[in-house]
């Protein structure tokens, strides 16, 4: 019998919230065509992550972007700039930080909505979350209900009618202990995953970083030991 479940593009970084955005929508029953990029990152493992993430989930069709943002620069992430270490949460939540990627979500979602308009999908799941974040103003939900509105405003197909574009973001007011919790339950390998935004060579995560201490909270918080490898245990 042919399947005929509803079409969705899922934003897959190889992260914790990527992830797990991933196994919600295919628990909500759509075939998932996963977009992924490599953009100049310093922690491009995470390229691997999403590899083996797509393939145990059994997605329909996994894209790997380029796009060089290294020519922009700008963050920590794409340029020679150094990754914050061993900061308090307060420290988190106060400016917007050195690893913001400028206009990142931005981009990304260009690209998930061009696909999203050749399949004929209407449905874009990111995994942004406006609780234990670093500041980044791009995963606000007020920056999504925009970007929503003008990704219907900016396409035939919502102009012309046939898709009507809605932006999911099912991890928006959630902990990251919640969100791995929700993981759990739907079957997700954390294992797979990687964080780290300045891993070392070998691949292990530096335990250090905010994208490292966010996790090990929520690991932590939720009761479960974290399945990858640290430099060091934080």
């Amino acid at each position: 019998m042919m399947k005929n479940d509803p079409k969705a593009v899922v934003l897959l970084s190889g992260g914790i919230d990527s992830a797990t955005t991933l196994a919600i929508a295919k628990d909500r029953g759509f075939d998932v065509y996963a977009l992924s990029f490599r953009y100049g990152q310093r922690h491009v493992v995470e390229l691997e992550a999403a590899k083996h993430i797509a393939q145990c989930k059994k997605v329909a069709k996994h894209l790997i972007i380029d796009i060089d943002l290294r020519r922009i620069g700008g963050s920590a992430l794409t340029a020679d700039i150094a990754v914050p270490k061993s900061r308090s949460m307060e420290q988190m939540g106060g400016n917007i930080p050195v690893t913001y990627v400028p206009a990142r979500n931005t981009i990304f979602l260009s690209y998930a909505l061009a696909w999203a308009e050749v399949i004929g999908a209407c449905d874009i799941f990111i995994g942004v979350n406006a609780l234990d974040y670093s500041g980044y103003p791009d995963c606000r939900p007020e920056y999504i209900a925009a970007y929503e509105q003008m990704a219907n405003l900016a396409t035939k197909a919502g102009v012309e009618g046939g898709q009507k574009l809605k932006i999911h973001v099912p991890l928006i007011q959630m902990s990251k202990s919640k969100i791995i919790q929700k993981g759990i339950e739907l079957g997700v390998d954390y294992s797979l995953t990687h964080s780290c935004y300045d891993p070392l060579p070998s691949g292990e995560a530096c335990g250090e970083c905010d994208s490292c201490l966010l996790r090990l909270k929520g690991f932590s918080d939720a009761g479960v030991k974290d399945p990858i490898r640290y430099k060091r245990e934080s």
